[in-house]
């Protein structure tokens, strides 16, 4: 049973907002009667360490009030353990929450699923000792991400949109070798995308039959396509109906390496390594809270 919750709130998410729906969680959880510590780190570093500490006391759960890039840090804290993780959706993106089926916009009912004390077991995505719960990407997306956090004008998400347009510009084949179970795959791509969960970047259901619990990861190839045709891709890619078209391949496997020179991997919108990388479906790794009724993997 759930008595004590440590809150962690990166209060930086979703442009401030997340301090105040950390504040109306803690709150909502101590009007439900449990015994909350709320913590807040001044950087990443800085909330790992009070993570790890709360947790090694013996919180009974732990509540992330952030967007993605904060799950991915609890991740590498809970992973593996029995301590839950329960979330308060924060940040721009979201992905997880919403493949749980989680409330995006009410934090006083998000904390009641913590309070309700309902858990299930979800897979997560292994790479060497970094764990990730959504989606990796390589290849066209890892490309605007990096030269996204090279320019220093425009600010806040006009930022992004300046950087996909000069990649569009400079946009090129890329060369991958992929590695599944069963298959060795040499092919031009335009992005490789590797999902645990359906989606990434708020939404986009790069991986839309990627489940939460069925031991596997699915990959999703947009095969080397023209600029004209990688924008008129993009609407697709909310409806999940990209992988019906002709220049997009789907595979499903329990483990996956990806070569391509030049370029890096991102997880949970975090920052991995340049490639090769290898990532494996580590099954029932993370616990986490859920209402009644959710199922992982729907979006």
């Amino acid at each position: 049973m759930t008595r004590s919750v440590t809150v962690l709130t990166n209060p930086a998410a979703g442009g401030g907002r997340a301090a105040q729906l950390g504040r109306c969680a803690v709150a909502r959880l101590r009007e439900r009667e449990l015994n909350v510590t709320a913590i807040e780190g001044r950087t990443p570093g800085d909330a790992l360490s009070l993570l790890e500490k709360a947790v090694g006391t013996g919180t009974d759960a732990v509540v992330a009030v952030g967007g993605d890039g904060l799950v991915n840090l609890v991740l590498q804290v809970l992973a593996a353990t029995d301590t839950p993780m329960g979330l308060i959706p924060a940040g721009t993106g979201n992905d997880l929450a919403r493949a749980l089926g989680l409330p995006r916009d009410d934090a006083a009912r998000a904390a009641d699923i913590v309070a309700d004390n309902l858990t299930r077991t979800i897979d997560l995505g292994r790479i060497g000792e970094r764990w990730f719960a959504t989606v990796l990407s390589s290849g066209f997306d890892s490309l605007v991400t990096e030269r996204a956090r090279l320019l220093r004008w425009p600010h806040g998400p006009l930022r992004y949109n300046a950087a996909m347009v000069l990649q569009l510009a400079s946009l090129r084949k890329l060369s991958y070798v992929i590695e599944l179970d069963d298959a060795e795959l040499r092919l031009d791509a335009t992005l490789v995308a590797v999902g645990n969960g359906s989606s990434y970047g708020g939404g986009m259901a790069i991986c839309p039959s990627a489940r939460l619990d069925d031991g596997l990861l699915d990959i999703t190839v947009v095969r080397g396509v023209s600029r004209t045709r990688l924008v008129g891709l993009s609407p697709t890619l909310y409806r999940g109906t990209h992988v019906d078209l002709p220049e997009v391949d789907t595979y499903t496997s329990t483990r996956v390496t990806l070569r391509c020179e030049g370029i890096v991997a991102y997880a949970d919108g975090e920052r991995i390594a340049e490639l090769p990388v290898t990532a494996y479906s580590v099954p029932q790794a993370l616990r986490v809270f859920v209402a009644r009724g959710s199922a992982p993997g729907a979006r």
